[in-house]
């Protein structure tokens, strides 16, 4: 397919491309993929907005040497999957200050970058939205279908039985369709201080398929400042 016939799908222009000249192909290319680029620019800037990063962080931006004992080519292999054809889950596990957040947002922006809807959430952020909307279901729905989901700082706050069931719900239905990171300070054996054992089990057993469990440990990046 021509460069002309990819573009003329993109745009859905129903007639069809192929009575056009070379001379006339040449001179409407550089209009149409400037429209093409335009196009692309607002939907990824309406995805960004979307999306809840209040403050992008890139992969670039990401001081590997302060904390050598990352495990970084295995991070890396999460951040180069691609999203739009592979479901995959990853745990971000550590303390405080180890870049657990910035490493899950970097993840989702490029996603972003990329035409990808991504959400980036806190815990504490989802359970009051859920508590405080006129219309849970649609919440839930958007949560639960976004392409790529980053719920971060899992263990920070203790749920009550209700919202750790919407976290449970919401991780259930994203099982196997949708790919989900989770950053936490909470190792596995832990997470039953804040969900009930059966619920704990149940959340990790859906983000163990296709999932990555990472363990980022080291120093906090915020004594640097």
């Amino acid at each position: 397919m021509t460069n002309i016939h990819k573009i003329w799908e993109q745009l859905k222009f129903v007639s069809d491309p192929s009575s056009l000249t070379e001379g006339q192909v040449k001179a409407i290319i550089p209009v149409l993929t400037e429209e093409v680029n335009a196009r692309e620019h607002r939907r990824i800037q309406y995805l960004l907005k979307r999306s809840g990063i209040k403050r992008i962080k890139r992969m670039e931006e990401f001081d590997w040497k302060f904390n050598p004992q990352l495990p970084r080519a295995e991070i890396m292999k999460i951040f180069e999957t691609s999203w739009k054809t592979d479901v995959k889950n990853a745990v971000f596990i550590g303390p405080t200050g180890v870049g657990k957040s910035h490493l899950a947002s970097a993840i989702c922006y490029k996603a972003l970058q990329q035409g990808i809807p991504a959400t980036c959430i806190t815990c504490f952020d989802l359970v009051h939205k859920l508590k405080r909307t006129k219309n849970k279901h649609a919440l839930m729905n958007y949560y639960s279908n976004v392409t790529l989901l980053c719920l971060d700082e899992l263990g920070y706050i203790f749920p009550t039985p209700e919202q750790a069931n919407d976290i449970f719900q919401l991780i259930s239905r994203r099982s196997e369709l949708s790919s989900t990171i989770v950053t936490t300070n909470l190792i596995p054996s832990q997470w039953g201080k804040i969900f009930e054992a059966a619920t704990a089990t149940a959340i990790l057993d859906r983000l163990s398929l296709n999932g990555h469990f990472i363990t980022c440990e080291g120093r906090s990046y915020r004594s640097k400042k």
